[in-house]
């Protein structure tokens, strides 16, 4: 996942704006233009292979000269987990085991991987909770998950604590900008 230019290519493209508040990213990974979600499955396609981020933690889609900077709903990636637990980046890219799991304090679960942090998709958070385990590996009950998320309790996902954050510190945590602005 990268933005970065062909270098085969030596072309001299116009010299083309960056466009701002055309494109986001909602919190299931779908691709919205102009608030509308976007369901041409080659236009997704084309931004799935051309969305990555830039130095300044900027996530764009680079749609040849132009810079299309992305304004994230919350995380530039959203993790979907599959029957087998392999985790899958809504672009269609395998995500990689996750090296650490969190939890908001609005309930929400991250999963940072190898490639970056990733909101996990909210379909998937009932097979999430119902891997959730307290400390002397009994499954976790809802009270539990509930206490985990205020911060009262110690739960692990896949032998990983569920670490709490909160929504608001996520993207400096994690070095994003979810609304990037000229």
């Amino acid at each position: 996942m990268t933005c970065a230019p062909d270098p085969a290519i030596t072309v001299k493209w116009p010299d083309v704006p960056a466009c701002y508040g055309w494109l986001s990213l909602d919190r299931r990974g779908r691709w919205r233009l102009k608030g509308e979600i976007v369901s041409h499955a080659g236009l997704i396609a084309f931004i799935n292979s051309r969305y990555g981020p830039d130095e300044w933690g900027n996530w764009i889609f680079s749609n040849g000269p132009q810079a299309v900077y992305v304004a994230l709903e919350y995380t530039p990636l959203v993790l979907r987990l599959q029957v087998d637990g392999v985790l899958i980046v809504h672009t269609g890219a395998a995500a990689g085991a996750a090296t650490a799991a969190y939890v908001d304090d609005e309930g929400n679960a991250l999963l940072e991987t190898s490639i970056g942090v990733g909101l996990l998709d909210d379909r998937d958070l009932a097979d999430f909770l119902g891997a959730c385990v307290d400390p002397r590996g009994t499954p976790a009950t809802d009270e539990a998950l509930l206490a985990a998320i205020a911060g009262d309790a110690q739960l692990f996902w896949q032998g990983m604590p569920l670490q709490r954050i909160r929504r608001r510190d996520v993207a400096l945590r994690f070095g994003f900008r979810r609304a990037p602005a000229p």
